[in-house]
Parts: structure tokens; sequence; C-alpha cells
């Protein structure tokens, strides 16, 4: 697995591009990244990416009953959190042409 700081600017829009495939709360965004891959990550990285996301306004939450317990908070992309991921999807393809030119020359 990449190191973290590797990952520092690219988690944001893989958390972003999760939520855009379905709401989800922050446990079940945590299991999600990992069978991505993402093992590294834990709860405690990821709940405080989302409350920055909420403050930038990128997600918004709602809270939902449970089964398992007290209610969970669902997280969704708002429309500037859909523009912010086609800016990170648009800027990920740039990087990954660039780097794989760079290394297969």
């Amino acid at each position: 697995m990449a190191n973290s700081q590797m990952l520092k600017g690219i988690i944001d829009g893989c958390i972003l591009q999760i939520i855009n495939m379905k709401e989800v709360y922050g446990y079940e965004l945590a299991q999600s990244l990992e069978s991505y891959g993402f093992e590294e990550l834990s709860e405690g990285t990821i709940y405080p990416l989302l409350l920055r996301m909420s403050k930038e306004e990128l997600v918004s939450s709602t809270l939902k009953k449970s089964t398992a317990g007290p209610k969970r908070k669902y997280y969704r992309l708002t429309d500037k959190g859909r523009e912010e991921l086609e800016r990170f999807k648009a800027d990920w393809q740039r990087l990954d042409q660039s780097v794989n030119r760079l290394l297969l020359d």
C-alpha cells in the first residue's frame, strides 16, 4: 500500500467517489475503502475528513435509524461535492498519464 504522504492527496477523491456511488455512514465508508485496498485508513482518519468535507459543503449528512443501536449519520454528495469529484477525476487522469509516461519511458 502507498505511504501516508502519497495518500493525503488521493483519499479525499476516493471518499467522494464512494459517497457518490451510494449514501454511506462512516463505518460503512471505512469498510468500503478497506475493500478497495486502503487497509491503512482507520475510522479516526476518515471522520475528520468527513467533518472537513461537510464544512466545505462537499457532503451533507442525515441521521437515520439503525437496526443495531443508535442513529447513524449517512453522507451524500452535494452539487459542490460532485463538481469536486469531477475535478479530482480529471486531475487524477492527467497525473496517472504523466507518471506512467515517465515510469514506462
